[in-house]
């Protein structure tokens, strides 16, 4: 008879995933260096990391979106695969929860649940709604949501939403091996998170591994059964989750690196705030107050759905908000023509589809933000003088080609940004608004957009910078605010403005 005591023996780990030396590279940047993972059946792995660390280029491979560098090693249930695309990943029984769900509001469940298979007919090819119902309601209850299925989405709560993503996408549980959930909670109400959690139990309980991404610590405690952790492409390590701390993690997560500001110099003009923002409300962010003086370049730091994204189109007018904002003590109206006529400039972080006009030309979209300084009698617009204020702007700014006629469009990134920015500095704001500045630009072009943001702060501006990239933040900044959940969890400025204590607070670390 064996001396080991039954309960203490562990059934062996049967791996659904195994993964050896993925690597992706996209032309000037190594994604995924050598990356090594494994999930088990029945198991619940959590993928973590800083924006920028590869988790989101991992999950695109296994959906078939990106596809690895030669000589990576993907094995499903002990058998190579190769995955080519979406088809193939989902024939190999990958499934995947995306952040924004993909549901159409304004269908009910039913509906949404049929998307991309179809509903059921029967006689004279009529949809066979009692069936549709009937399975809608079983598959639900399965995952422990009991939800009335005729009811438009939009008036369900939103764990209900994520459980009817969940739901479509193991819509043949048998075929289902893998289930990879990206941020499933960064839009649930903290008092919803456990119904999905128990949504989640039930299916690892059926066998299916799953992949969990999540920037939420404390979640990944709770339902995790190990951690992989990235950073800068590169697995850090895995870890049974019972071996880690939240302080442990995020150290694993942000490293040791510092990086404080290389500028260090006070601004020289008259000190006072120039912006004020109080209680501002939006979808995400909820009661900010926050104020920017002259002279000062200040950062707002976030991970994706800590408000960081809406907070400047928020301030700017350019989405519907709650509480106040003024410049050098002027409240303004909740509108972009008011912004703009208080002195405030504002760069969104997409310049495609919000900060410019890709069939117009360079110097048209240059120009786009103030014709008025440009007319002459009777309002006409001075060609002369417009292409001659351009072309200044385009040396200064070394735009390539040098062309005020070229198509906006036929720009490479970093160039295109330039000019982006320059429609606002020409008219030298008192404010200036940067979401993302930096996002797909070259090295080259990031080191000028940075140089100007001082540029414009040593000239007794305001300059507000948000990023996902920290790096940035620490290296332009001379203050940065936190948000998470909406709110400002801290303040870091000085020697206390490193990566490292940006994602503390980030990461809601002790």
């Amino acid at each position: 008879m064996s001396d080991v005591d039954p309960v203490q023996v562990q059934p062996p780990k049967s791996p659904v995933l195994r993964i050896r030396d993925l690597r992706k590279t996209f032309p000037g940047t190594r994604a995924l260096d050598r990356i090594d993972f494994d999930l088990d059946r029945g198991e619940v792995h959590a993928l973590v990391g800083q924006n920028g660390s590869g988790k989101s280029t991992l999950i695109k491979v296994l959906a078939g979106y990106h596809r690895p560098d030669p000589g990576a090693v993907i094995e499903l249930a002990g058998r190579r695969i190769e995955i080519q695309d979406t088809a193939a990943s989902r024939a190999a029984g990958l499934r995947f929860v995306h952040q924004d769900l993909g549901l159409v509001e304004t269908l009910n469940t039913v509906e949404n649940l049929a998307l991309g298979r179809g509903l059921r007919t029967r006689f004279a090819g009529r949809i066979d709604w009692k069936a549709e119902r009937r399975d809608a309601q079983q598959r639900m209850n399965a995952l422990g949501y009991d939800c009335d299925v005729r009811r438009p989405v939009s008036q369900l709560a939103a764990a209900e939403r994520t459980g009817i993503a969940i739901a479509r996408a193991l819509d043949h549980w048998e075929d289902a091996r893998i289930l990879v959930v990206d941020e499933p909670t960064a839009s649930l109400p903290r008092h919803e998170v456990r119904t999905l959690f128990e949504a989640l139990d039930r299916v690892r309980s059926q066998g299916l591994g799953v992949i969990y991404v999540s920037h939420r610590l404390d979640e990944v405690f709770t339902i995790a059964d190990r951690v992989t952790v990235l950073r800068d492409g590169r697995r850090v390590g895995t870890f049974p989750t019972s071996q880690l701390d939240e302080n442990r993690l995020v150290t694993l997560i942000a490293g040791s690196e510092t990086m404080r500001p290389s500028h260090a110099r006070p601004y020289a003009g008259e000190p006072g705030i120039v912006l004020d923002v109080r209680g501002l409300r939006g979808l995400v962010v909820d009661n900010v107050d926050l104020v920017a003086r002259r002279g000062e370049v200040l950062g707002i730091a976030g991970l994706t759905g800590s408000g960081r994204e809406e907070a400047l189109p928020l301030i700017f007018g350019a989405a519907s908000r709650g509480g106040s904002v003024s410049v050098e003590g002027a409240p303004l109206g909740a509108s972009v023509e008011a912004a703009m006529n208080a002195g405030m400039g504002f760069v969104p972080a997409n310049r495609h589809t919000d900060g410019s006009i890709t069939t117009l030309s360079v110097r048209e979209n240059c120009t786009l933000t103030d014709l008025k300084s440009l007319s002459g009698r009777a309002l006409r617009l001075q060609r002369s003088t417009e292409r001659s204020e351009v072309c200044e702007w385009i040396n200064t700014l070394d735009v390539r080609p040098p062309k005020p006629d070229a198509l906006f469009a036929t720009l490479s990134g970093g160039n295109q940004q330039k000019i982006v920015l320059a429609k606002w500095l020409r008219r030298n704001p008192r404010v200036l608004l940067l979401d993302e500045p930096t996002q797909g630009v070259d090295v080259q072009a990031k080191a000028t957009i940075h140089a100007l943001a001082r540029d414009v702060a040593d000239r007794g501006s305001a300059v507000v910078i948000a990023s996902s990239d920290d790096a940035e933040l620490c290296g332009t900044c001379d203050r940065i605010i936190v948000l998470r959940d909406g709110r400002i969890a801290g303040e870091a400025t000085g020697p206390a403005m490193t990566l490292e204590q940006i994602a503390r607070l980030q990461l809601a670390a002790a």
